[in-house]
């Protein structure tokens, strides 16, 4: 499978996604002003890649200065998608990146990792690694 590179712009994110290095990234700001429609290929590929991966150990690395409600939406669907990936043998690496003053980041990451138990989920200050 290809990867998925898409550039950063001001109101939505970089993704980085090399599944032949089973490793996702999203950085950057997500507002788009139709998220369905930024998230739609991403969110299909992405559902794709894990179709046809054997279970494997998939690094992913967020991290997300804003995003606005629509892009919250997409964002639990993708992880919806790897959790799903880590139930059936996946190990999924999440690391959630958050600014020490954003408590709002920080706390979504917490509920998201609650949400998705199957997902070794870290919640790191940016920086960190």
């Amino acid at each position: 499978m290809d990867n998925l590179y898409i550039a950063p712009t001001p109101t939505s994110p970089e993704v980085d996604f090399r599944f032949d290095g089973h490793s996702l990234a999203l950085r950057g700001e997500s507002y788009p002003e139709n998220a369905a429609a930024f998230y739609g290929d991403v969110l299909a590929r992405l559902r794709a890649y894990l179709a046809e991966a054997a279970p494997a150990r998939i690094e992913v690395h967020i991290a997300l200065a804003y995003f606005n409600s629509s892009s919250t939406k997409m964002l639990f669907n993708l992880i919806e998608a790897l959790h799903g990936a880590a139930e059936t043998g996946s190990d999924v690496q999440l690391s959630w990146y958050y600014d020490e003053e954003d408590d709002t980041i920080l706390e979504f990451g917490q509920e998201l990792a609650d949400d998705f138990p199957a997902i070794a989920f870290r919640c790191l200050p940016v920086g960190a690694r």
